[in-house]
């Protein structure tokens, strides 16, 4: 919780990642491109054709890394991680509380509230930052709703009640994220959210982001001996990270959306990094992703005031300290878990 570490992510296809004494290797076609020491690392994220070696895969279960494997659009498709080394006691606790509709619904309404809350901030920022934009009346006008979606989750009496409320605010936010695109108007434009596929360079970008967040939220639930697969909002599903996408839900506007708004405002992605899919989907790149993921990572190093600790962190530790906060509170050291308010 003290030190945030890095993720790896290997976008080169045909790229094998293998393991030389301490360290990992990345290779392509027998030529070492990458070599770093493995306690360097919270993660390997590999997407589309890039292979391990069982050794690495070993090394990585023992140091409690997780190796996850994407499609090359970023889409989640398996994971390699060792023991859950967490207290049997604390997975028991959230087991209970999930099945507990009460209990779930108790912690399901602070993912949420801090989700619409976090969107809304998202808004007000580009009200800020553009005074003069044309959409500055329509962004306010829907700040203001989304104002009122937050007072509307403490009185959500089912999951479906709030999810409705959840989904009433993502229209919202995303019928005017338009306004918050300044440049390449023409030809970054969200035609509703929409993913597998993504039919827009726009979504493309919002899904890959979302992906590799995801990765985060599984490697941070798992870190602090929770169980990623169990979540409050998300219920159980086979193969899908419950707990990992409940947790993620607040960072999509924070991190993810803020990104994919600078990245295509400043203009560091282009409409020719994007091209269409054989089944009608937009993806990015090799060049493209690349310039993502070196964006995220740099953006998971920036520093922010965690608003609950009142201390100055990496913006990559919040999740990893927001998994541990959720953890004090199934454990009862805390009342209510906090969720994470972005400024």
């Amino acid at each position: 919780m003290k030190q945030h570490l890095n993720t790896l992510f290997v976008t080169t296809q045909g790229a094998y990642v293998g393991k030389q004494g301490q360290s990992v290797v990345v290779r392509v076609d027998d030529e070492t491109r990458l070599q770093m020491p493995l306690h360097n690392l919270a993660g390997i994220v590999c997407f589309g054709q890039v292979s391990c070696s069982p050794a690495l895969m070993a090394a990585c279960s023992e140091a409690g890394l997780t190796i996850s494997f994407l499609t090359e659009s970023g889409r989640f498709q398996a994971a390699v991680h060792g023991f859950s080394r967490g207290n049997v006691l604390l997975r028991r606790e959230q087991y209970r509380r999930a099945d507990d509709e009460a209990a779930t619904l108790a912690v399901a309404r602070n993912f949420i509230a801090a989700k619409i809350a976090n969107a809304r901030t998202v808004l007000l920022r580009g009200v800020r930052d553009y005074p003069d934009a044309p959409g500055r009346e329509d962004l306010t006008r829907v700040a203001a709703r989304l104002a009122a979606c937050v007072r509307q989750v403490p009185g959500a009496a089912s999951l479906d009640m709030l999810r409705g409320i959840e989904g009433e605010s993502a229209n919202l936010y995303f019928g005017v994220f338009n306004h918050l695109i300044t440049a390449q108007q023409a030809d970054f434009t969200l035609n509703g959210r929409n993913r597998r596929p993504p039919l827009d360079p726009v979504n493309s970008l919002l899904s890959f982001l979302y992906a590799m967040l995801a990765h985060d939220a599984r490697s941070a639930c798992e870190a602090c001996g929770l169980d990623a697969a169990v979540g409050f909002l998300h219920r159980d599903r086979p193969g899908r990270p419950g707990l990992a996408l409940d947790l993620m839900e607040e960072f999509r506007p924070f991190l993810a959306d803020r990104l994919a708004l600078s990245l295509i405002n400043r203009q560091q992605v282009r409409a020719t990094g994007f091209h269409a899919t054989e089944s009608g989907g937009i993806e990015m790149d090799e060049s493209t992703r690349k310039t993502v993921i070196t964006a995220y990572q740099q953006r998971k190093q920036a520093l922010t005031t965690h608003p609950f600790l009142g201390e100055e962190v990496s913006v990559g530790l919040t999740i990893h300290l927001q998994a541990r906060l959720l953890a004090r509170y199934l454990r009862g050291d805390l009342d209510a878990y906090p969720a994470f308010l972005a400024k």
